[in-house]
């Protein structure tokens, strides 16, 4: 093995979900920074490249690692297996490299920078507004940056990502150099609620006045980082909406859970005769109006009308019939122990889903919430089309785009699902 470790003989952690194994420390083996070992035979996760190291694989902790530190990953014998940031819970290690190295900055450009590769697939002079890292699927678990036409939004997950912003804000502007206008951290919502208590969100560098207009797919979308939903604006369903937007001329649009109107102006853009916009939030009812204003101005040819109400009780206390209704409400379920009823609120909305379609009409639904899978959540869609008593054809499987990637050796990244369906 080589040399790269400094010595360290304190065996300093035992995991409390795994039984420690006391074990004494070849003399000729040094460790650089603290090390995580895990039991014999719990190391072939990591060697087929899957980010997580649970809690209960670990044999010994080598050092005194605090959450978010960077720490080594080794099997029983001690060889190298990854690199990734510490914390104590059941994911105790989320792996950022599988080679050797010091996360220095330069470290981070070349990570950045590759991300960025991935994304100069998108038509930039249509849309410049989508997520140059996304976790786990860009290598780098535990950290979001969305861009906004020049404006990177940072959201940190885990503590270790949030204690590398200084060196990842640097690579950001590396790779965007003068096109760049700010860089905003926007990670307490996200953070471990002990350390967030401890940070503030704020620019880590330059500034940018809010709301700040990004184009997608042409459309215009008037953006708030700073007290906005999640970074600002929903980038992962931008290939949904373009789908939606050949489907909608000529119908009665419904677009609930609609936050700032993405649905709603592709809707009113392709020429479909009505658009009602229902949020519980009126924050987000304000944003979808402006953003009709933006993309519409006074054209007074658009019906549209937006409602700050309770989807569900919206749903059941209207008698309007839709020619196409959007369903895609926020998460349901983050913990396997709140599954089986998220699961239940999929099939309630969705039933009353149904029973507002006009015969004939699409139903475009979703589910964010990672714990429900693609074939729950389908089979749940079905049940709710039997307990409506309607006929239904699937015309599309949805997912995230492709500035969303999944990380091929870890499926957990594939959170979003969605139907488009027929109803008769």
């Amino acid at each position: 093995m080589k040399n790269h470790f400094r010595k360290n003989t304190h065996f300093s952690k035992k995991p409390q979900t795994a039984k420690a194994v006391a074990k004494a420390l070849p003399s000729d083996i040094t460790f650089s920074k603290p090390t995580v070992v895990l039991h014999a035979g719990k190391e072939l996760p990591v060697k087929r490249f899957h980010p997580w190291v649970f809690s209960g694989a670990i044999a010994q902790i080598i050092g005194e690692p605090t959450d978010g530190a960077v720490v080594d990953v080794v099997d029983f014998g001690y060889q190298f297996l990854a690199t990734g940031h510490y914390h104590e819970g059941s994911i105790a290690v989320k792996v950022f490299s599988f080679t050797q190295t010091t996360a220095d900055e330069a470290f981070w450009f070349t990570k950045i920078h590759q991300a960025y590769q991935v994304r100069t697939l998108i038509d930039f002079e249509q849309t410049n507004c989508f997520r140059l890292i996304h976790g786990e699927g860009d290598g780098c678990p535990g950290l979001i940056i969305d861009m906004y036409n020049g404006v990177a939004v940072l959201q940190a997950h885990s503590i270790g990502m949030h204690l590398e912003r200084a060196k990842i804000a640097h690579a950001i502007q590396q790779v965007f150099g003068e096109t760049l206008l700010a860089i905003y951290d926007k990670s307490v919502e996200t953070l471990p609620p002990q350390y967030a208590s401890t940070v503030q969100n704020g620019y880590l560098w330059g500034k940018c006045e809010v709301p700040h207009p990004a184009k997608e797919n042409a459309h215009t979308f008037l953006i708030n980082w700073e007290t906005g939903q999640k970074t600002g604006f929903f980038l992962d369903q931008r290939d949904n909406r373009a789908l939606l937007a050949r489907y909608a001329k000529g119908r009665k649009v419904l677009n609930s859970f609609c936050y700032s109107g993405g649905f709603s102006i592709y809707a009113l853009s392709a020429g479909a005769t009505l658009v009602h916009s229902v949020d519980v939030s009126q924050k987000a009812i304000d944003l979808v109006n402006q953003n009709v204003a933006a993309n519409f101005g006074q054209n007074t040819s658009l019906t549209h009308e937006a409602y700050a109400e309770d989807v569900m009780k919206y749903l059941k206390a209207n008698d309007q019939f839709y020619d196409l209704i959007v369903l895609d409400p926020p998460a349901y379920a983050k913990s396997l122990d709140a599954r089986h009823r998220a699961v239940q609120g999929y099939k309630r909305l969705n039933a009353e889903g149904f029973r507002r379609l006009a015969k004939g009409g699409i139903l475009f639904t979703f589910s964010c919430s990672q714990v429900v899978d693609r074939e729950l959540f389908y089979n749940t869609v079905v049940s709710a089309a039997l307990e409506a008593g309607r006929q239904v054809r699937v015309l599309h499987h949805l997912t995230q785009p492709s500035d969303h990637p999944v990380n091929f050796f870890h499926p957990e990244g594939s959170y979003l699902k969605g139907l488009v369906l027929y109803v008769e």
